[in-house]
């Protein structure tokens, strides 16, 4: 039986490039190369595509890699692959974006793919580019009746009057991922410099109401034909707030939180919150798969915080982790993400 021809794609021009990098090198060691023939297709920091051995190190530099593209012409349906001065085209039957952030999860990657005709894994370019605006993605989830923090937006032009505000509040890019940027403003004086801070990674900046309660996520795997959750996390603080890939080696451990999975949280609680991620991932239109983040609060009620439409999946991401622990192994959640974007399937 011929293998499937995958190709997957990671790295990226976005501050979450050595992310990504981590997240297809745990891909690589989990991917059925008996089912699957990878095509490994690397994007270096700066933008070029380069068709390579895989994501081990030296990927960007290596003799195995060419340049490479992907071809938006529907009759190539695939790579075009620069050797020895002339294009060969290789046909793809899938690809796999392992890409976060911007031009990864925010539908421009899912643009490219949908002029190509390639069928792709994960959120469409609608969804991808709802999700990734955190001020939108609020402003959805809530008309369908879901609990979000009360928020603020401040575009490129404007200067907030510190004086509006109840603090805390966060400040953030309203459109990035990970944490970078993001600051708590606990004191009047202090909101310029951080809407200062998340400008550097995006024009448009939330501010958003501390929400008091419990950091919680959900993987959620699956279409609006079946949804599959993981067990939910609870992010354990012992000072300040989460920031996830800020350290300088995350696989060693944070230095303020620990993920803790299955959460310990009253079991109808974490019903609740694999209720509410299933809800809010229909309202946002997700498939494939995401994690969900929220808040749970004292009273129960379940608060969004965001959706990572292609959440991390390195040693240390919480996706893995919660699916592993609801007894999907990352191997199996490939095989079920892949076979959800296959041709045939009835979304």
């Amino acid at each position: 039986m011929d293998r499937l021809k995958i190709g997957i794609i990671f790295g990226g021009a976005s501050e979450e490039h050595p992310v990504s990098v981590k997240s297809a090198q745990e891909v690589a060691k989990n991917l059925d190369t008996r089912k699957y023939e990878p095509f490994w297709m690397g994007i270096t920091a700066g933008g070029a595509w380069k068709l390579c051995d895989g994501p081990g190190a030296g990927w960007e530099v290596g003799d195995d890699s060419h340049a490479a593209m992907l071809s938006p012409d529907r009759s190539v349906h695939g790579l075009l692959v620069l050797k020895q001065g002339r294009y060969e085209a290789v046909r793809l039957d899938l690809v796999l974006p392992v890409l976060h952030g911007r031009l990864g999860e925010d539908g421009a990657m899912q643009g490219l793919l949908e002029l190509s005709g390639i069928p792709y894994v994960g959120c469409d370019v609608q969804s991808s580019a709802l999700c990734m605006d955190k001020a939108l993605a609020y402003t959805v989830a809530g008309s369908a009746g879901i609990a979000t923090p009360n928020f603020w937006t401040v575009t490129a032009d404007e200067k907030p009057d510190p004086e509006l505000f109840a603090y805390p509040v966060f400040v953030k890019p309203a459109r990035s991922g990970s944490s970078f940027g993001v600051s708590k403003v606990s004191r009047a004086e202090e909101l310029a410099a951080a809407v200062q801070t998340a400008r550097q990674y995006d024009s448009k900046v939330l501010i958003e109401e501390a929400v008091a309660g419990s950091e919680v996520g959900c993987a959620v795997l699956g279409d609006d034909l079946e949804l599959v959750t993981g067990e939910p996390d609870r992010i354990a603080l012992s000072h300040g707030f989460f920031r996830i890939h800020q350290e300088s080696r995350p696989e060693s451990g944070s230095e303020n939180s620990t993920p803790i999975v299955p959460a310990d949280i009253p079991v109808e609680m974490r019903r609740a919150v694999q209720e509410k991620a299933r809800a809010i991932y229909r309202a946002l239109g997700c498939r494939g798969l995401a994690r969900v983040d929220m808040f749970l609060k004292d009273d129960g009620t379940v608060v969004l915080n965001e959706v990572n439409t292609f959440p991390g999946m390195t040693s240390y991401s919480r996706y893995p982790r919660m699916m592993a622990a609801a007894g999907l192994p990352l191997a199996e959640v490939i095989d079920r993400i892949v076979s959800l974007a296959l041709p045939g399937r009835i979304r």
